[in-house]
């Protein structure tokens, strides 16, 4: 489709949303033309709840060499506009501050005595990061019409709102973090000049949003140590749901049916005939999911209650993520590691203890979440976590939630989940066999109070709730 880019910037957006990745991406085919692929998630079902007159502006970065293409040729989506940040300066700022120090830092993932170390490679990479965030502000503030909406999206544009503040004071501008928010005295590891930065440049928003009222509070700590306060800005908290209508269709169609068929065939029967159990997984292989120490846990299940071996199955999908950044190789290849140990320590001709899938396969994780007995969700720490508010939605039969106190879901799921603290592989394989043995009526009825719960504020109306607030 051709780029509407110049008529857009001519008559100004009304509404703008910020986010590294955008709703569509491009791959070069084998003769040279370009395959646009487009995207989902709340942000997408949001824009499109105000409707296609509501003159919406996404801007994102280009992320691939596909993307890059797009841009020269001067082709696009309509209501797009895709920036070609020199791929150097973005990968300095995606992968340098936002995923390996910004991400490090709200998920409190450093190992202290080694890390971090703010050196001259940091600052240098700072740059690129502070580079990267200019570039979305004057787009934004090229685009905007007077006085119209801005939604800027997460950790990797934290300092657009400021930066946009001076260049349209006439905008109102919110910012949304996805992760949540380090405690003051983590967030302290950040040099002081950098800290005073991230939260000068969140506050110029007029309103932050957060999914938890525990992030919200982590930032408002963090905002009076090192910015002197909130100054005018507005917080809101808002619990990004499930998408019910739309999980519950995909999951019965033809393609997730037939990977029903064959994920249960895999998983096999227990040798009185019955249908083995399932402890379902669905993550990222991201650092904070915790995926060691749920098959950790498992092992111990196997050990202390060796009357579930042969009667039930780890399924645990793993996806790649962030595979350029050494530690998260390493972390994929350790998963696979321990996935093998216990598969060749506990499995039988007939039995595979963990069904391990690392290939990412959107309608192979409705197909476990539909089979799911048991829904293992048990992050380090975690924005929200929408698998633990997904399962519930889906479960074919009603399934058990064994679910981590440091997700963001903990605090909407709680009263009808398992809960675990997540560095304690003890407890996790008790609450493990807990949840296998829930009476089948139980698990129904929590299943019903979960997937309520977890559905309360679906996407679309979570994105307009934060546009009615900040145009309020």
């Amino acid at each position: 489709m051709a780029s509407t880019q110049a008529a857009q910037g001519a008559r100004g957006a009304q509404v703008l949303v910020a986010s590294n990745r955008g709703p569509v991406s491009y791959a070069v085919r084998e003769d040279g033309s370009l395959h646009a692929k487009r995207g989902g998630g709340g942000l997408v079902s949001g824009l499109s709840a105000i409707g296609p007159d509501a003159g919406a502006l996404w801007v994102c970065s280009a992320l691939g060499d596909g993307d890059r293409e797009a841009v020269r040729r001067g082709v696009g989506e309509a209501g797009v506009r895709m920036l070609a940040i020199p791929a150097d300066v973005h990968s300095d700022a995606y992968n340098g501050i936002a995923n390996s120090v910004l991400w490090f830092v709200h998920h409190m993932l450093y190992q202290t005595p080694l890390e971090p170390v703010f050196d001259a490679e940091f600052r240098r990479q700072w740059v690129s990061y502070e580079t990267y965030n200019r570039a979305f502000a004057e787009a934004l503030a090229q685009e905007a019409a007077p006085g119209a909406a801005v939604l800027v999206q997460d950790y990797h544009l934290c300092l657009v709102p400021g930066m946009l503040r001076e260049l349209r004071p006439d905008l109102r501008i919110g910012h949304f973090s996805h992760t949540p928010w380090a405690p003051v005295e983590y967030f302290g590891l950040l040099p002081d000049d950098v800290a005073a930065e991230v939260l000068r440049g969140m506050l110029g928003a007029d309103r932050l949003g957060f999914l938890t009222q525990r992030w919200a509070d982590a930032f408002t700590t963090c905002a009076a140590e090192f910015a002197g306060g909130l100054g005018d800005t507005r917080i809101g908290v808002h619990g990004l749901g499930a998408d019910a209508d739309f999980l519950r269709r995909r999951a019965h169609e033809a393609d997730v049916d037939e990977r029903v068929a064959a994920l249960r065939e895999e998983i096999g029967a227990a040798p009185d005939g019955s249908a083995r159990k399932a402890i379902v997984r669905v993550d990222r292989t991201e650092l904070s999911k915790n995926i060691v120490r749920g098959l950790l846990a498992y092992r111990q299940l196997l050990d202390d209650h060796p009357e579930w071996r042969e009667r039930v199955a780890h399924v645990a999908f793993a996806y790649p993520s962030r595979q350029d950044l050494a530690v998260y190789r390493e972390y994929m290849a350790e998963v696979r590691r321990l996935s093998e140990e216990i598969n060749s320590e506990y499995g039988t001709p007939g039995w595979t203890p963990v069904v391990l899938n690392l290939k990412d396969d959107f309608a192979r994780s409705l197909a476990a979440y539909r089979l799911a007995d048991v829904a293992l969700v048990n992050p380090i720490r975690d924005g929200m976590n929408l698998v633990a508010k997904e399962v519930p939605v889906v479960s074919d039969e009603g399934c058990a939630l064994v679910l981590s106190r440091e997700a963001g879901a903990y605090w909407e799921l709680r009263e009808d989940a398992i809960t675990v603290n997540p560095y304690d592989v003890m407890e996790t394989a008790r609450a493990l066999h807990e949840a296998l043995s829930m009476a089948p009526e139980e698990r129904a009825e929590r299943t019903k109070r979960l997937a309520a719960a977890a559905t309360a504020l679906p996407p679309a109306q979570w994105f307009l709730e934060q546009l009615s607030a900040l145009r309020a």
